[in-house]
């Protein structure tokens, strides 16, 4: 059992930040995903993959999946870059 530590990202569809300091611990899959020969739809009986846990800071997360006895690694936060423009640049 492994399991992936990672801080949410920002919704690229708004412009707020709200909820992108806490931390997801998520489990990694531990079998592929089949087709259901009826419906067509992709399942697999691996269960854990529906569990997402969060946590306030990645040091809560860490610990957590320690004394629970996870494997685990931890996915760095990507570094937010800002493209700074003028509004005139667009008429250019």
């Amino acid at each position: 059992m492994s399991a992936r530590i990672y801080q949410k990202p920002k919704n690229a569809m708004q412009s707020g930040r709200a909820l992108t300091n806490t931390w997801v611990l998520e489990f990694e899959p531990a079998e592929a995903q089949k087709p259901d020969p009826l419906t067509g739809w992709a399942g697999s009986g691996d269960t854990r993959r529906q569990v997402k846990l969060t946590f306030p800071t990645l040091e809560a997360a860490t610990s957590y999946a320690m004394r629970e006895g996870i494997a685990h690694h931890v996915v760095p936060a990507p570094e937010r870059s800002l493209k700074l423009q003028a509004y005139a640049d667009n008429f250019r």
